[in-house]
This record gives C-alpha cells, sequence and structure tokens, in this order.
C-alpha cells in the first residue's frame, strides 16, 4: 500500500492534543480523521476505514482498551497504538501484550509518532481501509513481516493459472493460504474444493478425483461427478500429497498435462479446467530419492512454490492470533466472561516453541477457557494446556495401515505362514497378497514355526 495516503483515526478527549496530533499526521501527508471520545471513533469507522488507530488510553467513559476491544472484533489486523502517561505505563505495557501494536508515552516528539505509525504501516501492508479489494485474506490473521512477504507473494502468483506447492509444517495453516490464493484469483467465484489425500482409501482416490460411471465396480449404482470435473472452472486443493499412492500419481500427472480425466469405467475422457493447488509437511525432494514421489510430478505440481511459516517464526503474530480464538471459542461454551490473559499468561504464549503451531495454539487456548474460572485467563492454565497435551487421533491413513498391517499378521500366524491359505481367507490373490506383504514388510517365514517344513506356498 502507499503509506503517503494511508488513514489515520486519532481519538483523545483533550481537544488540544487532539488538534495537534491531526495536524502533524495532516503534515506527513496522511488522511486524519479524529474523535473525541471512544463511541464517536466507532461511529466514524463505519464510514471510515483507518489503517492505524492512535487512541489515548484514559478517557471518560470508554477508555482506550475497551476501544481496541471493539476493534479487534471488527477489524482483527488493524494495528491500535495507545497514548498514555507516566502514571499508566503498566497499563499501557499490559494492553501491548493484549495484541495492542504499540504504546507512546506522553508527552512525545512528532518522530517518534511518525515512526511508529510508519512501522505499524510496513507490518500491517494489508490494511482494513482495503477491506474492499483486500477480503482474499480476511482469514489470515497476522501482522508479521513474514506473513506480510508471503502474502504479497500470495497475491502475486493468484494472477496466474501455474500449479503451486505450498509448503509448511502440520498446523501452520496451508489450506487458509490455498483458499487466500484462489480468493485473490480470477477464479474466485468458481468452486474451492478441498481434499486430503492421506484421508482416501487409495481404492477409492480415483473416483474420488475422476468420478466414475454407473456400474464401474460393484456399488456404482449411478453416476458420480469427481472432484476435478465438480471444480471446473475453479480450484482444486490437494492436501498432504505427499501421501499420495505411487499407483495414482501418474494418473493424476496425466490429468494435469493433458487438462483431461477419464472417470472410472469410462472410455470417454472430460476436459476439465482446474487450478491445483497441492500442500505437504514433507520433504517431497527426499520422497522422490527414496523412489516414493514421482519426480515428474513434482515439477508438474511445483511450478510456483510457496513456504508458510511455522508460529515461532512470527511470534508478533500470537497475541492476535490469541485474542482471535478467545473470541472464537468463548462464545461456544457458557463460559463468556473470559476476556482476556494475564501479562504471565500472555508472556508463556509468546514464549512456548509450538510444534504443533497454530493448531496447536488454538487447542491451547480453548483448554484454558474451558478451565477459567476468571475473567483473565493465567499462566498457569495456559502452562497446563502446553504440559497437558490431548491425546492424539490418528489420521484416517495411519488408522488404517495400522489396521491392515495387524490384519495381515494375524492370517499369517493363523496359516503358519502360508500364503495361499491367507490369501484366500482374506478372498485376494496371491499377488495382490505379496503386494500388501511388502508394503508392510511382512515376510511369511517370519511367522512359520521352526519344526513345520510345509511349503510356503
Amino acid at each position: 500500500m502507499n503509506h503517503e495516503h494511508a488513514r489515520i483515526m486519532v481519538v483523545d478527549d483533550d481537544p488540544s492534543l487532539l488538534r495537534l496530533l491531526s495536524i502533524r499526521l495532516a503534515g506527513a501527508g496522511y488522511q486524519v480523521e479524529s474523535a473525541e471520545s471512544a463511541k464517536v471513533a466507532l461511529g466514524v469507522m463505519s464510514s471510515f476505514q483507518p489503517d492505524v488507530v492512535i487512541s489515548d488510553l484514559k478517557m471518560e467513559g470508554m477508555d482506550g482498551f475497551a476501544l481496541y476491544e471493539q476493534v479487534r472484533q471488527r477489524h482483527p489486523n488493524l494495528p491500535v497504538v495507545i497514548m498514555t502517561a507516566h502514571g499508566t505505563i503498566p497499563d499501557a505495557i499490559n494492553a501491548t501484550k493484549q495484541g495492542v501494536f504499540s504504546f507512546l508515552t506522553k508527552p512525545f516528539e512528532s518522530k517518534q509518532l511518525l515512526d511508529t505509525v510508519e512501522q505499524a504501516l510496513k507490518l500491517q501492508p494489508l490494511s482494513s481501509g482495503q477491506e474492499n479489494t483486500e477480503s482474499w485474506r480476511k482469514n489470515i490473521i497476522s501482522r508479521s513481516s513474514k506473513m506480510a512477504q508471503l502474502l504479497q507473494q500470495t497475491k502475486q502468483v493468484a494472477q496466474s493459472n501455474f500449479s503451486l506447492l505450498i509448503q509448511g509444517q502440520s498446523g501452520t495453516g496451508k489450506e487458509l493460504l490455498a483458499n487466500a490464493v484462489h480468493r485473490a484469483s480470477k477464479r474466485a467465484s468458481a468452486p474451492f474444493t478441498a481434499i486430503n489425500c492421506a484421508a482416501i482409501p487409495e481404492s477409492l482416490l480415483e473416483s474420488e478425483l475422476f468420478g466414475h460411471v454407473k456400474g464401474a465396480f460393484t456399488g456404482a449404482d449411478q453416476r458420480h461427478v469427481g472432484l476435478f470435473e465438480a471444480c471446473h472452472g475453479g480450484t482444486l486443493f490437494l492436501d498432504e500429497i505427499g501421501d499420495m499412492p505411487m499407483n495414482f500419481q501418474v494418473k493424476l500427472l496425466r490429468a494435469l498435462q493433458e487438462k483431461e480425466i477419464r472417470p472410472v469405467g469410462s472410455t470417454q475422457s472430460i476436459a476439465v479446467d482446474v487450478r491445483v493447488i497441492s500442500a505437504t509437511h514433507k520433504n517431497l525432494r527426499k520422497a522422490i530419492i527414496e523412489g516414493k514421489f514421482r519426480e515428474d510430478l513434482y515439477y508438474r505440481l511445483n511450478v510456483v512454490e510457496l513456504e508458510i511459516p511455522a508460529l515461532a517464526q512470527r511470534r508478533e503474530d500470537i497475541p492476535l492470533l490469541a485474542q482471535h480464538f478467545l473470541h472464537k471459542g468463548k462464545h461456544q461454551t457458557d463460559n463468556v466472561t473470559v476476556s482476556g490473559f494475564t501479562q504471565e499468561a500472555m508472556e508463556l504464549l509468546i514464549t512456548a516453541p509450538w510444534p504443533g503451531n497454530i493448531r496447536q495454539l488454538e487447542n491451547v487456548i480453548e483448554q484454558s477457557i474451558a478451565l477459567a474460572t476468571e475473567p483473565l485467563i493465567s499462566e498457569q492454565l495456559i502452562s497446563n494446556a502446553l504440559r497437558n497435551k490431548p491425546s492424539e487421533l490418528p489420521s484416517f491413513a495411519q488408522a488404517r495401515d495400522q489396521f491392515e498391517r495387524d490384519y495381515l499378521a494375524k492370517l499369517l500366524r493363523l496359516t503358519n505362514g502360508n500364503v495361499t491359505q491367507a490369501a484366500r481367507i482374506a478372498q485376494r490373490n496371491r499377488s495382490e497378497f505379496y503386494k500388501l506383504l511388502n508394503r508392510h514388510h511382512l515376510t511369511p517365514e517370519a511367522f512359520r514355526d521352526a519344526n513345520d517344513e510345509s511349503p510356503l506356498e
């Protein structure tokens, strides 16, 4: 954005100071609106959408922090600067821990004021004053420079139709970023559909993506439209692409190259116009070396690559995210009296390691809300939630693999390692059964009794 024409809202119940601040900011080239109370400011903001709000802390009626709470609910990413006298510095510091961008101690020089505003604008390039044009990223809550750079790249690549690969740890918000790409693109009015490749059984993945015709297999009593066809003109997000079975990767490659799909059981191909965005937390280059991912598919998917930072790399976003999850979570429970965090609790949130990233942060906030007995969430509640990790439910793919491995091992024990008998019980042909054994690294010989000399087959 052009900082020279940025919009500034100044709020102070001292008319002379309010006028002086407005003159200083207007002289620096900013568009300035002023308000003598927080309530007036909220009214003005219904028609004037600022890029930065500067408010006094101590005011009659609604004070500066209460104004911040109202602003945060309406515009979570809008930076708010609090002005304070010497006697209220502790309050201002606490406000900063709650997500307020910064504070200015009176009296302050014009340069300090302008430097603070400039810094707020640099960390907030996608401002609420641009909501009509920047609504594409409204679900991404951030003011960090790392995310600002990523979002600038995101908006740029959104204008093309190239395939896009998003790299990032689990829980960082890869699907949110993919959706932002879609919303910023010319395909925004068409469907956006997400699918987790690790959660779909291999036998169903082709039908799910390409569809099938009536009678294609047992139970296919009607035609099924696959996601590629359903997303025609839009965007298809393939999450956990690194877990896609090798057998299906060549079929996906063909669909991307030819821009057409063939439903299961059909002899006719269907042309599709779909932008594919894929994501993974795995190292695909390593997977290629290990023979677990096709190199040609990798280059087809990775025309442009975006890497989303871990939460530990964008700690300045933690107060904003924590307040967002607090506001969201307390309306999902009966505990609506919770209003914020103690200073110690916020400091603990900011310094925690967060291996589970934003997903873990949301879980910690939800646990703390559920157990809170005071208006402010304490450091102890946060500490307990961080220490007592919830039991993790395995993914569908993990659960399926565990079942297959246990089932196959049980069959081999039951048949004393006889593959022919085991395959017959499983109602699978021997070659398919051997493939299953190889996939799970099971050898029939390991299940034979030492004194059993009967043939394995």
